[in-house]
């Protein structure tokens, strides 16, 4: 899933508002950003991203910045009230609920690094490549939303998710190599995850029932499985049961044409060190 988000992202007032309680409370407190930051283990940057409404804030900051501020609980209430979808194209948003309520997800893409996998620097390389171009509050708004998708990892422990992914995607070397050594080095620990299982397909290899292009797979609270593909301009939910089993039967065939889990850590963490 590219997830690339050529739509306009969403305005969301209540990350400024969650800034400005994060700045008031810092200030009574008497700390600086520099003072703050260490404090609750984020760089200042961090900081002042989350103070400014440009970055969702992570369950840590949020609870170490609740204790280190002493703020009677307003700041853990305040973040209850979050908007998680700035940044997130139109046509992704039905498809992003139904995400973060899920059993299972699986996911090929052969474009680039799945959004779930994504390295902060990447999401921003993959972002400064827009046509037309991002304003600075846009791609804020995008690497906002993409970095906070990462909480499924986190929140939904016992979902598994499966990951396949082209060998290019990863020797394109988007953004240069200092960007794909964050890339590697981030794919690898979400690899040491238990529920997240990663495939590389390798580049030279003669069977591949993924031609049709990248796609995502979802099984629902209920059982039911969902599908989602993207294109330029588009996303479509495909929820035909024939359909979505013909997608199920390629994604199973991708999964015994990919190198295996073990070996895929393998040759991404010699890419890693090639670099």
């Amino acid at each position: 899933m590219v997830d690339s988000g050529c739509g306009e992202p969403e305005v969301s007032d209540s990350l400024k508002a969650f800034g400005e309680v994060i700045k008031a409370f810092r200030k009574r407190a008497r700390l600086t950003q520099e003072q703050f930051a260490p404090r609750v283990r984020y760089s200042v940057p961090t900081v002042a991203s989350i103070e400014q409404g440009r970055r969702f804030p992570p369950a840590d900051f949020v609870d170490r910045a609740e204790e280190v501020l002493d703020a009677f609980g307003t700041i853990r209430g305040a973040a209850r009230h979050l908007s998680r979808r700035p940044g997130l194209a139109s046509w992704f948003r039905q498809w992003a609920r139904l995400e973060a309520e899920a059993v299972s997800l699986d996911t090929y893409e052969c474009r680039l690094a799945p959004g779930l996998l994504q390295s902060e620097a990447y999401a921003r390389a993959v972002f400064a490549q827009s046509v037309p171009p991002l304003t600075d509050e846009q791609l804020e708004a995008q690497v906002t939303a993409r970095m906070d998708r990462q909480r499924l990892f986190r929140e939904r422990g016992n979902v598994p998710f499966s990951f396949i992914i082209e060998e290019a995607v990863v020797t394109r070397h988007l953004g240069g190599a200092r960007v794909t050594r964050d890339l590697l080095d981030h794919m690898l620990e979400c690899a040491t995850l238990r529920n997240v299982e990663i495939q590389v397909m390798p580049t030279h290899q003669e069977q591949h029932a993924g031609l049709d292009g990248s796609m995502q797979l979802l099984e629902t609270a209920g059982n039911r499985w969902l599908g989602y593909a993207e294109g330029q301009q588009w996303g479509q939910l495909i929820a035909d049961a024939k359909q979505v089993s013909i997608l199920l039967q390629r994604y199973a065939k991708l999964r015994s044409q990919a190198l295996t889990p073990r070996d895929s850590v393998g040759l991404l963490e010699r890419l890693r060190g090639a670099l």
